[in-house]
């Protein structure tokens, strides 16, 4: 199912009247409500934060209000002008978006709670989803390319979910000794190969589920999440995959709220991070670390963005105007 263009969220412009404005300084430092925003993944997952966090004595009275979307569009609506104090988002460029408008402090992964953890909340990686038995027999990358495989995958303008998922496309071929053009030509076929495009990774496996395509790219967490719900489908582990690191930020609202602030600081602790382990995120707090290792499987090879150059190389390269990723989706008819 091709698509030609993509609706964009519209500004929303919010009129205030000058009292309203005067007192906005003290009514969030006193407010006992926190408004998260984050990408569509992370949306179960928060309401057991939610939940658990509640029962602490920081979380007495606090309430919430949660908006989750693909990640881009998420943080384009908060530069638009939604309400957040917490945001999550599916990668670092979404979470700059926010920086570029002034909402986040360029500091953001430097406040003493989140240091260790630079800021990345929850790691990931992506999986290879299938239909019970894999009745196409797919056990790596390189099977995604051949006749009969009809994939879904998230917009990769839209969701960073889709992004991870390209990303670990193409360095799959790279960790396997193919050069440059080569990789480029599996991304071809495997996006040639893509018959459904969601906006979000939420979205993609919703459709999968309902019958759409035969092999779904999500992230683990997602995949592993419906198979505890009995949803019937297969997780395949590649032996070369990338890292998901997902980052957590405080704006400048939330960093004058001090329920924000405590929720903020929950969720990198030990106990939040726990919580994350129960929604099968791979926690990024040191000391559970021994337990991730034990938890989730190890590919052979896994990348970071770190690795392949760092997000302001890594963007430009595979998803700017004349990147990789965006040549190879135009060439397939996926065109912004």
């Amino acid at each position: 199912m091709k698509k030609t263009n993509l609706k964009r969220i519209a500004g929303i412009a919010v009129a205030l009247l000058p009292i309203t404005l005067l007192a906005t300084n003290s009514e969030a430092a006193t407010s006992k409500t926190v408004n998260v925003v984050g990408y569509s993944i992370v949306s179960n997952a928060y309401t057991a934060l939610e939940k658990a966090f509640s029962q602490t004595a920081a979380g007495q009275g606090v309430t919430f209000t949660n908006s989750f979307g693909a990640s881009t569009t998420q943080a384009e609506d908060v530069v638009a002008g939604q309400p957040a104090d917490v945001v999550n988002f599916s990668q670092n460029p979404d979470l700059a978006l926010l920086i570029k408008a002034g909402l986040v402090s360029p500091k953001w992964a430097s406040v003493k709670a989140v240091k260790a953890q630079k800021g990345i909340v929850t790691d990931s990686v992506v999986a290879i989803v299938v239909r019970p038995g894999n009745p196409l027999n797919i056990q790596s990358w390189n099977n995604l390319t051949q006749r009969g495989v009809k994939i879904v995958t998230p917009d990769p303008i839209s969701s960073g979910s889709a992004r991870w998922n390209m990303l670990a496309a193409y360095e799959s071929q790279i960790d396997q000794g193919l050069n440059a053009t080569s990789a480029l030509t599996f991304v071809d076929l495997l996006i040639k190969n893509t018959v459904s495009e969601p906006s979000s990774g939420s979205k993609a496996l919703s459709a999968f589920i309902a019958g759409t395509g035969n092999v779904l790219l999500a992230y683990e967490s997602d995949a592993l999440n419906a198979v505890a719900a009995g949803q019937k489908i297969q997780i395949i582990q590649p032996a070369q995959n990338l890292l998901i690191q997902n980052p957590a930020a405080l704006t400048t609202t939330g960093s004058s709220n001090p329920s924000a602030v405590a929720f903020y600081d929950y969720i990198f602790s030990n106990a939040g991070q726990e919580v994350w382990l129960a929604q099968h995120f791979r926690p990024t707090l040191a000391s559970l670390a021994a337990v991730s290792k034990t938890t989730f499987y190890l590919p052979a090879t896994l990348n970071t963005i770190t690795g392949l150059g760092g997000w302001a190389t890594v963007t430009p390269k595979f998803f700017g105007p004349t990147g990789i990723i965006t040549r190879a989706e135009n060439v397939n008819g996926y065109t912004s």
